[in-house]
């Protein structure tokens, strides 16, 4: 695949028509996938474009921090599945207890169910020669690779493939099972395998656990807080995805 090489159809540097609604679809579409799972493995071929769009994630001093641990062992993941219902045991009390009943009816992994997990990582000694970027803000090459998890996430969406982000497990406790020497950061544990369907809208959202916040009302002007802004709060209002 020789994107890099294409040429620009459009003098102001735009996509082309469809090029550009593909991105918005990706964006749109993408879901969090927990219970659509099906057989089926990922081809390396596959994998290895969704990785190289991980790679081409913006990073901050081109410090480029992650690293890509690919799990398929069953055993594995089933330990990782075990920490899975330790921290959710643990999360639970913390919640209202009016959510409670809700949060156990929560599908919130497919960790056994997935094709493989992937496990992305920040290596947080990249970077030690340079204080470009990280210098005020120490947590740049953490934020770096969510954006790599992102473009992860967006390519597999764009190849029909699912990926599900468990954030409720024990880092530490992570770390020992996949062998993650202590200057590296766990970021992200993904669930990622074809699917049966991408939801029309978040699982949380057709739980009815919360709903998209309106757009407009996050827009502020000038400083936070600041009114202003309102022909764009009408038209970020137009373009709500249902």
């Amino acid at each position: 695949m020789n994107l890099a090489a294409r040429q620009q159809d459009n003098a102001d540097n735009s996509f082309a028509d469809a090029d550009r609604e593909a991105v918005y679809r990706a964006i749109f579409t993408r879901r969090d996938v927990r219970s659509q799972f099906r057989d089926g493995e990922i081809g390396d071929a596959v994998l290895a474009r969704l990785l190289a769009a991980a790679h081409h994630a913006p990073s901050v001093g081109f410090m480029q921090p992650w690293n890509f641990i690919v799990i398929r062992d069953m055993a594995r993941r089933r330990a990782v599945r075990d920490l899975f219902l330790a921290a959710r045991q643990q999360e639970l009390p913390h919640m209202a207890e009016d959510r409670q009943a809700l949060y156990r009816q929560l599908k919130l992994e497919g960790i056994c169910e997935s094709a493989l997990n992937l496990c992305i990582t920040c290596d947080r000694r990249r970077s030690a020669d340079s204080p470009l970027g990280r210098w005020h803000n120490p947590q740049m090459d953490l934020y770096s690779t969510v954006c790599a998890v992102q473009n992860f996430w967006l390519a597999a969406r764009a190849e029909g493939i699912g990926v599900g982000w468990v954030s409720i497990l024990d880092a530490e406790a992570l770390k020992r099972l996949l062998e993650i020497p202590d200057p590296v950061a766990p970021v992200a544990y993904l669930c990622v395998g074809h699917v049966s369907e991408f939801a029309r809208r978040p699982d949380l959202e057709q739980a009815r656990w919360r709903g998209r916040l309106p757009l407009g009302d996050l827009i502020m002007s000038e400083t936070y807080g600041g009114e202003g802004e309102e022909t764009l709060k009408a038209a970020a209002a137009g373009n709500q995805v249902p």
